[in-house]
């Protein structure tokens, strides 16, 4: 059945959707039906016979990747096997999975994720003889980001981490792994040096389509910039007013880039709100304005001003804390509400614990997004590290991780034997301890030499059962009895059964999780090496997640997100603008105009803002000034709390005044 856009879209949508050939800019306002519009602009590409495989569809998330796959299926009706919808990080792990022994790769590398990657500079630290208490791992890790992405060089202050740059990625090469910024820059390096290689990927994708445009890198724009140059049918979406990643190399400049790379390009806005009522649209409207780097938009909404915007003005911390515990209660009840209706979103995680404690005296259930992954459990990581050698012995941080999970009795000493003997013959910690395992050296005491052989011989076992076997799923079951797994976990939570049953069903979940994996018909040609890509890419998925919760978090967690009712905490001027960002980059002011916006288009109905009076810093109570955002917002439409009511129009009004008056005039 042929598709009839006109019915389906709206007229901007439609025309996005149709115009298939050629450079597009699509930018698409907060809740303007984008993933819509891709999804039939695919689907319409398809019914006018492009193949699937010269489509090819980017985006940030797993998740999102995953609903446009499903939502395009859903559309077609067909089969989508040959369409590649997929993260730029999972792109580019496929091309470096196929390509990648031209950079000198082994053929199954392992993809290092953050706690890998800690690890890594932990040992990498230990070998230089740098003190590892002394080292801020994450700002080091931010700056081996920084220079290996080309967003910052070595130069003054920085200099000292040059040796530990080098040896960290010297050491990447030697376990045959890459980490996250490798799957971008490193296929930039092929299309560098291999120019049949981007020539392959020219002609395999014709076209192409990034959503959250303004998310992108420098890096990641220069891939589809030089993939899209022959074919030039490239279209990419998004809205400046979201682009809230800067601290992670996103450049919403990429949008100026792109007009002056595709001058030919055409250019549609999406500006009607599908999410919002109009009152929520209006206040947005009038904060984004006062930003000047951005394109010129302006949202609109069919539907009425219904719900409620007001602000509120607690004593302390506690004290907004139990208004939005209350309000919460209060909406739930009246209104018939789920408590997945509700979204708490804060500007730093350090404003979360004091929410949580309310929620937990009021019994109000939660969950706090952006916390640990699953993946990223002990007792997963210790799983996952058991495979990661099944699938590459030469992998040094796993093997270290469970050569003592449980304790086989290999002692510090001999770690540093196998260690001194893996640097004299430049090989890896696996092959030091298969030599050990095979020595007839009556220098290597026999106690260690039998450690040595029982565990390499049970390595090699296992990886024969995993690669010969159909399924892998139920080998890992059976090599976790037989080290004992379960008796580990219980000896090392002593008089903790609870926890120790907990982590084994974190354990049983995992399996089903590859039970599940293995049954899908997607990955029935796949095997060990790709579900451990596929796990290392989904960041902080959780497989378990469960509904019915309100949801607390960061602001940059609700990106995406949508809630009926929104709560945003700490609306005070060293929070929301960030007082360190400010310091650090005067400019930075618009980014945290952009994030304060991102709060505020999350809400479908209800927006409940809360400035305190005081807030405790650093064990002192100290007394806070509303945010300077507040001031860009139109009064009318703004109701001020005041003992668990809304006030009228009239009250928020002399409530501004007050904020002028403590602000100063001409304050930006």
């Amino acid at each position: 059945m042929a598709l009839q856009l006109t019915e389906e879209l709206n007229p901007e949508q439609a025309d996005a959707a149709a115009a298939i050939y050629g450079p597009l800019l699509i930018i698409a306002g907060a809740g303007s039906g984008k993933t819509r519009m891709i999804t039939y602009r695919i689907a319409y590409m398809l019914e006018q016979g492009i193949p699937q495989s010269e489509i090819l569809a980017l985006t940030f998330t797993n998740k999102a990747a995953e609903e446009m796959a499903e939502r395009i299926q859903l559309v077609t009706g067909r089969p989508l096997k040959k369409l590649t919808a997929s993260t730029f990080h999972a792109f580019g792990l496929s091309v470096l999975k196929k390509h990648g022994s031209l950079l000198g790769y082994a053929q199954h590398f392992t993809v290092y994720d953050q706690q890998d990657q800690m690890s890594m500079l932990k040992a990498v630290l230990t070998e230089l003889r740098i003190d590892t208490k002394e080292t801020d791992l994450y700002e080091l890790a931010g700056t081996i980001s920084a220079v290996k992405t080309g967003r910052a060089q070595f130069s003054g202050d920085n200099l000292s981490i040059r040796p530990i740059f080098e040896e960290y990625n010297a050491h990447l090469k030697l376990y045959n792994a890459v980490d996250f910024d490798d799957l971008i820059m490193q296929p930039l390096a092929l299309f560098s040096r291999n120019p049949e290689v981007l020539e392959y990927y020219r002609k395999k994708f014709q076209y192409i389509l990034v959503d959250e445009f303004q998310d992108t890198s420098l890096q990641q724009y220069s891939v589809v910039k030089q993939l899209a140059e022959k074919h030039r049918n490239i279209c990419v979406v998004g809205d400046d007013d979201q682009s809230i990643y800067s601290w992670r190399g996103a450049d919403y400049r990429n949008i100026i880039k792109f007009e002056e790379d595709f001058p030919e390009c055409r250019e549609i806005k999406l500006e009607q709100n599908y999410r919002s009522t109009g009152s929520i649209i209006k206040i947005a409207n009038s904060l984004i304005r006062n930003n000047t780097n951005r394109k010129d938009k302006n949202l609109w909404t069919g539907t009425g001003n219904s719900g409620i915007i007001a602000l509120f003005h607690p004593e302390d911390e506690q004290e907004e804390a139990d208004f939005i515990g209350d309000k919460i209660r209060e909406l739930l009840i009246r209104n018939h509400l789920r408590y997945d209706n509700f979204g708490v979103l804060v500007r730093t995680n350090n404003l979360i614990t004091g929410i949580e404690r309310a929620f937990l005296a009021a019994s109000i259930p939660y969950k706090v997004s952006g916390g640990q992954s699953f993946f990223q459990r002990k007792e997963i990581k210790d799983v996952i590290s058991y495979l990661r050698i099944l699938a590459n012995p030469d992998d040094d941080m796993s093997l270290l991780r469970i050569i003592n999970t449980p304790k086989r009795g290999i002692g510090k000493s001999t770690l540093e034997y196998l260690r001194g003997l893996s640097e004299k013959h430049g090989y890896s910690l696996f092959s030091a301890l298969t030599a050990v395992s095979h020595a007839a050296d009556v220098s290597i005491r026999e106690s260690i030499r039998i450690k040595a052989s029982e565990l390499v011989e049970h390595i090699e076992n296992y990886k024969r059962l995993v690669f010969s076997s159909k399924k892998f799923g139920p080998i890992v079951s059976d090599m976790l009895s037989s080290i004992s797994y379960k008796n580990h976990i219980i000896a090392e939570h002593p008089g903790n059964e609870n926890l120790a049953q907990w982590k084994m069903k974190n354990i049983d979940i995992f399996i089903n999780i590859i039970n599940n994996w293995e049954n899908n018909p997607d990955s029935m040609k796949k095997g060990l090496y790709d579900f451990l890509n596929s796990i290392s890419l989904k960041g902080k998925s959780e497989p378990d997640q469960e509904r019915g919760k309100v949801n607390l978090m960061t602001i940059h967690a609700s990106k995406g997100l949508e809630f009926q009712t929104v709560f945003l905490a700490g609306v005070e001027d060293h929070i929301i603008p960030h007082k360190r960002a400010i310091e650090e980059n005067p400019e930075s002011i618009e980014e945290e105009r952009r994030l304060f916006y991102v709060a505020i288009t999350r809400a479908r109905e209800n927006l409940f803002m809360t400035s305190a009076r005081t807030r405790k810093v650093m064990r002192e109570q100290t007394d806070s000034q509303p945010s300077r955002f507040l001031e860009e917002l139109p009064k009318d439409v703004i109701g001020k709390v005041k003992e668990d009511t809304v006030a009228d129009s009239s009250a928020a009004a002399d409530y501004f005044a007050g904020i002028r008056a403590r602000l100063g005039a001409g304050r930006d």
